[in-house]
């Protein structure tokens, strides 16, 4: 056991003084990973994160097995794992096909996926925006008649990899329509590692046009070294739920080699050094991060789990 030898500084008046954490590893992590993992090494992930204190959990995602593979055991997780009181647990769907195996799972809230790029609506879903949007209505639609919450993914709202700069106007006009059919919270999302502090502003101001600042959430990866640069700029514009993925786990599928995910052990530990509230206990955090790793034919690129890895044992 390494000693704690955090000093947290008083919360800043300036900042939220709790923050939402919604977990992606199980979904937005493993299903860039090459090693296949076991349902059950999956469901053992799920509680741990559960007994961390996570309070919102994406656990897999409904979509084809021929596409992502690694998924192809949703329900099957989602029947095995352990419900904590006070955890919210959700899956990734892309139509009402994948919906309806989400209600038949027991779900009671689920997640849908557009882009605020053309280029990457089309390569990544095969759809452009607007015929996107037209099909997450009938999901919307749907998922809200049978009592499902429904949170949504906006992709690339800081740079896309086929369209290149992606304006704040364009990310806004997809977020508010996501809102108007039925998303409680759009998760605004840096998919390729991009964003900078100097960006996030701009961003989150055009959205907050057509949002309240309740139903923004940032999801931003690591790519360039800068996620939590990027949630510290949200976090000073109150922005108070941002996703991140235990251990870092998950690479950028458009930056091969690159990390991927901003790591929750990192971001809880920022947030814990600021004074603010998350509800996730570290400690626990970090061993649902070890057991997924030792699953992994790589370490995990968290940097927080590296230096726990590497200080001198007590």
């Amino acid at each position: 056991m390494t000693p704690d030898t955090r000093c947290a500084a008083p919360r800043r008046p300036d900042l939220p003084p709790r923050v939402r954490v919604v977990e992606v590893g199980p979904r937005d992590g493993l299903q860039n990973e090459a090693a296949r993992v076991s349902t059950a090494d999956k469901v053992s992930f799920v509680d741990l994160l559960s007994a961390a204190g996570l309070p919102v959990i994406e656990v897999s995602a409904f979509v084809s097995p021929a596409w992502v593979p690694q998924m192809a055991d949703a329900r099957e997780v989602l029947s095995a794992i352990q419900r904590r009181p006070g955890t919210r647990y959700t899956a990734l769907v892309p139509n009402l096909k994948g919906l309806n195996r989400a209600r038949e799972a027991g779900l009671d809230e689920i997640a849908i996926f557009a882009a605020s790029s053309e280029g990457f609506s089309r390569r990544n879903i095969n759809q452009g925006i607007e015929a996107s949007l037209a099909a997450y209505a009938g999901v919307c639609r749907e998922a809200r008649a049978a009592g499902l919450r429904v949170r949504a993914y906006l992709s690339t709202a800081f740079g896309c990899p086929f369209d290149g700069a992606v304006a704040p106007d364009a990310v806004a006009a997809v977020a508010g329509r996501l809102v108007e059919m039925g998303a409680y919270e759009v998760s605004v999302s840096d998919t390729i590692g991009v964003a900078h502090p100097g960006q996030v502003p701009a961003v989150i101001a055009a959205v907050r046009r057509q949002l309240d600042l309740t139903q923004i959430a940032l999801h931003f990866h690591d790519t360039r070294g800068t996620a939590l640069a990027n949630v510290l700029a949200g976090l000073e514009l109150g922005v108070a739920t941002f996703d991140a993925s235990a251990g870092g786990l998950g690479g950028c599928p458009y930056a091969p080699g690159a990390a991927g995910n901003l790591a929750t052990d990192d971001l809880i530990y920022m947030l814990d050094g600021l004074g603010i509230e998350t509800g996730v206990d570290l400690e626990a955090l970090s061993a649902a991060s070890r057991f997924i790793a030792a699953r992994l034919d790589h370490p995990l690129p968290s940097r927080y789990a590296q230096a726990r890895a590497s200080a001198p044992r007590a």
